[in-house]
């Protein structure tokens, strides 16, 4: 079996924030791919999980001997109740376990509870650049590409950190049809029931 084979992908609770922090803050230390100056430590990131965790799925996964490798999760895009059909999500993968799908498996997760939620529209803000270099390579637009995503959105210069000027895209894919009228989202805690998670 590969490494995706026994990944385990529960819901994340405040108990995994240092875990959580700990596959953060490389990416906040040494990237452009999130345009955070400082790595929340383990008291703040379980505030995060919580919050996000109240009304949307916030996942972790982990492999065979129980190790993270990564998380993904959807947090409500502003706060406006017509907005609630709409999130925006957000992944970061053990830079050690980039490349092995275990991205690709959380993402799938995350889709699954958010259709079951009635989610219909996920964007992604996206860090890009006309010039990679050590600190950004553009491998987020990527993966989203891969995963169903399309660039609706582009801001160019609006992110400075390492003495240079990143851009960002936002990229959406719809999980389903727009009605009219449209049901009421479902909440997290149901149907996190009813997925067994």
């Amino acid at each position: 079996m590969n490494q995706v084979d026994q990944l385990r992908i529960t819901v994340a609770t405040s108990s995994d924030a240092a875990t959580v922090a700990n596959i953060y803050a490389p990416y906040v230390r040494d990237t452009a791919i999130t345009f955070e100056y400082d790595a929340p430590d383990a008291r703040e990131m379980a505030a995060r999980i919580e919050r996000v965790g109240a009304t949307h799925p916030w996942l972790i996964a982990r492999d065979a001997a129980g190790a993270a490798l990564g998380y993904a999760y959807a947090s409500p895009y502003y706060g406006r109740a017509a907005y609630a059909w709409c999130v925006e999500t957000s992944i970061y993968v053990d830079r050690e376990a980039r490349g092995s799908g275990v991205g690709t498996a959380l993402y799938q997760e995350l889709e699954r509870v958010l259709t079951a939620q009635g989610i219909l529209n996920l964007y992604a803000c996206v860090a890009t650049t006309s010039t990679p270099d050590t600190h950004l390579d553009n491998g987020s637009v990527t993966f989203h590409e891969r995963r169903g995503y399309h660039e609706i959105g582009h801001f160019p210069n609006c992110g400075y950190k390492f003495g240079h000027w990143y851009d960002t895209v936002w990229m959406e894919r719809n999980l389903g049809a727009h009605a009219l009228p449209q049901p009421s989202v479902r909440p997290f805690s149901q149907v996190r029931t009813e997925l067994g998670l």
